[in-house]
């Protein structure tokens, strides 16, 4: 057994047991490690610590219980091992910003842990043949965008190291709530978009201020003068490489899906392959699409400078 096969076995047998106590030492001999070792290779390869991982995940599956309005939060805190309904609240509030009364009145979105798939580290994907891991079906193919599209929608500013996977915290989930404000407003521009293509775009980072700027908008074939609160967003033509992601459903789909893609993308298929994009990443989605639950991740390759 590779050792990260160890890891994604403890990772297995962490959702099976969240309801209840898991100790380091118990799942580090459930994988045959010591474990020191263990605990070092899962921080390494999972990003934090185990206890960390599973207060994380715990929460995540803690999350979809608060969405039951049949289930008390007292019943749901002591369902998942938290000592007191007080110690849940406060364990909440640290990771969230917000208590669990608080969203379960408002239902914010939040930016959750989901269990990662060290394999796809690991897998080598080629171009133009569809691969299913876990859940997700994925398919990476080249395309060149012959003349630019441009969306109408909305833009907001979020704070790089509060989302995760791109950072280490969690909190709310800001591209999430900007999707939800454009879908509020979305039957006001109904007159002047394509309702059926929708874009969301990451772009603008600041590694200085450690920002970027989040878009959410749908197809805007005829562009004209427009005013706040809306703005306009353009994917420019160009050679992209593109990810296509199929999942069972679409919660799947863009709350672990588009993070696992996206992680694979930009941090093992590009590099592996020596390949620069621009810094932007748009989200497509083709709502006519009725056969698959699917979305696209398009990335610009770099041009080639001339010397």
């Amino acid at each position: 057994m590779y050792t990260w096969e160890a890891i994604q076995e403890a990772l297995d047998r962490i959702e099976q047991e969240l309801p209840r106590g898991i100790k380091t030492e118990w799942l580090a001999e459930q994988v045959s490690l010591s474990p020191f070792y263990f605990q070092k290779l899962f921080k390494r390869l999972v990003h934090k610590s185990v206890q960390e991982y599973i207060k994380l995940r715990r929460l995540s599956r803690v999350i979809e219980e608060l969405n039951q309005e049949d289930r008390t939060i007292t019943e749901i805190a002591y369902d998942y091992h938290f000592s007191s309904p007080a110690n849940f609240t406060r364990v909440f509030k640290e990771t969230y910003s917000i208590t669990p009364e608080e969203y379960r009145k408002k239902r914010p979105r939040l930016n959750t842990m989901i269990k990662p798939d060290i394999a796809l580290t690991y897998k080598d994907l080629d171009e133009n043949i569809p691969i299913l891991i876990d859940d997700l079906l994925l398919e990476i193919r080249r395309e060149t965008l012959e003349t630019e599209e441009t969306y109408l929608g909305f833009s907001t500013l979020v704070d790089t190291a509060k989302q995760i996977p791109m950072g280490e915290s969690t909190g709310i989930d800001i591209p999430g709530q900007c999707w939800t404000r454009f879908h509020q407003e979305k039957s006001k521009l109904k007159t002047v978009i394509n309702p059926d293509f929708e874009m969301g775009m990451s772009y603008g980072a600041d590694p200085v201020k450690g920002t970027f700027h989040y878009f959410t908008g749908a197809l805007y074939p005829m562009p004209q003068e427009i005013s706040e609160p809306y703005v306009i967003q353009s994917l420019p033509p160009g050679n992209y490489i593109v990810c296509r992601i199929e999942a069972e459903n679409f919660e799947t789909l863009v709350c672990e899906g588009l993070d696992k893609a996206a992680s694979y993308l930009l941090n093992t298929w590009l590099p592996s392959r020596s390949l620069e994009i621009e810094p932007f990443s748009a989200e497509k989605y083709n709502l006519a699409e009725t056969e698959d639950i699917s979305m696209e991740l398009w990335v610009k390759l770099k041009e080639p400078t001339m010397n």
